[in-house]
């Protein structure tokens, strides 16, 4: 892994990270139950449905898309193989 590329992952779960402690603790003020997770996977609608069936969830929350360019092509096919891979109820936000 070159330096740039290990810098640049440290930064996207670093990131992951305090968006789910927003997420979080934005839940617990609210009195929701929330538990989250945060992993690495080379097909990430993969890891969202398995991790989803393995908890017992009941809902799962998703981004229509994200950011501009190739990320929101990217994020956006992640959305679409969770809502055709999955029976569990999806909200797309």
């Amino acid at each position: 892994m070159t330096s740039a590329f290990a810098e640049q992952a440290e930064h996207a779960k670093a990131h992951a990270a305090s968006i789910l402690i927003s997420v979080a603790d934005a839940a617990k003020i609210s009195e929701v139950p929330c538990e989250t997770v945060q992993m690495i996977h080379d097909h990430p609608y993969e890891a969202i449905v398995a991790t989803a069936k393995e908890n017992g969830c009941d809902l799962i929350v998703m981004a229509s898309h994200g950011g501009s360019g190739i990320a929101a092509v990217v994020l956006g096919s992640v959305t679409t193989n969770v809502l055709t891979h999955t029976s569990i109820p999806t909200l797309v936000i």
